[in-house]
């Protein structure tokens, strides 16, 4: 299959804030949670916020890896807080959620577990003070270390969600201590689990059509239910460069055919992200 790729103008993004926007910030604020919406500059978390929904970001905010499209902060991390799993499901009582999305930091210092202790703890903290709310979760790899996802697992997230973020050819470019590999082994073990999987990737980062049909096609053979594809925008001028923008047509030809392919749900669009409209994709696909 080939496709002539047209060129397109960088997405515009609208700042609009209204009341929900405030009372998620003040939420976040008063609780000291960290949402990856403002560390990660998501161009939708005006529109996200104004509809009373965030991206909580565990485990503090600095990352062990250094990924080309990410702008989240690199380091040593000094995060110490056991009181955060209920922290945070406190402060999702408070937004009143019907529907949350958690993730976290890559923390590959934590070498017994990789944090996936706190991911547990979190999702159960949920569980029990907000039962009303179903949890999905955007985890790292964890090394691919079976113990730390099976603390996941085991929690029994409504959604579990791992990313490959780009294409197999340029994977290492991209995120270069992570492993292709290893990412789609995590979604196959969660479709194995029974977990309802998610995944996605972005575009305009130097793929082509064939590739991203491809990797749909790689990534459902898994039993993976939800595919998101999204227009790479360069965060910050020491992140990777955009190679093209890609036009709505193309986007709506990647919907059509994830559909084809069998996936349940595919967001697919210029400012798509992974957690883009995830409470409606939670209502389609778990009633």
């Amino acid at each position: 299959m080939s496709k002539i790729l047209s060129r397109t103008a960088k997405p515009k993004i609208r700042f609009h804030i209204n009341d929900g926007y405030r009372f998620v910030n003040e939420v976040v604020r008063e609780n000291k949670l960290n949402t990856v919406c403002e560390e990660a500059r998501c161009p939708n978390i005006y529109e996200c916020w104004n509809r009373g929904t965030a991206t909580i970001m565990i485990l503090g905010d600095v990352c062990t890896r250094a990924c080309g499209f990410c702008s989240v902060k690199t380091g040593k991390p000094k995060w110490d807080d056991p009181l955060e799993p209920i922290r945070t499901a406190i402060a999702i009582k408070k937004m009143q959620l019907r529907h949350v999305v958690i993730t976290s930091v890559d923390r590959d210092d934590l070498k017994d577990d990789y944090g996936s202790s706190i991911w547990g703890e979190t999702i159960n903290q949920i569980r029990e003070h907000v039962p009303g709310c179903t949890v999905e979760v955007l985890t790292p790899d964890f090394k691919g270390y079976r113990p730390a996802l099976e603390r996941v697992f085991n929690a029994r997230p409504d959604i579990f969600s791992h990313n490959v973020e780009c294409v197999e050819r340029i994977s290492r470019k991209v995120r270069s201590q992570a492993n292709w590999e290893r990412s789609i082994d995590i979604l196959r073990q969660s479709a194995e689990f029974g977990l309802y999987t998610k995944t996605g990737i972005m575009v305009g980062l130097g793929e082509n059509f064939d590739e991203v049909v491809n990797t749909m096609k790689e990534i459902r053979k898994f039993g993976v239910s939800i595919f998101t594809i999204g227009q790479y925008l360069q965060p910050t001028k020491e992140n990777l460069p955009v190679q093209r923008y890609v036009s709505n047509d193309e986007f709506e030809t990647y919907k059509r055919i994830g559909l084809y392919l069998g996936f349940d749900i595919v967001e697919s669009g210029p400012l798509v992200r992974s957690s883009y409209h995830a409470d409606e994709q939670a209502r389609l696909a778990l009633d």
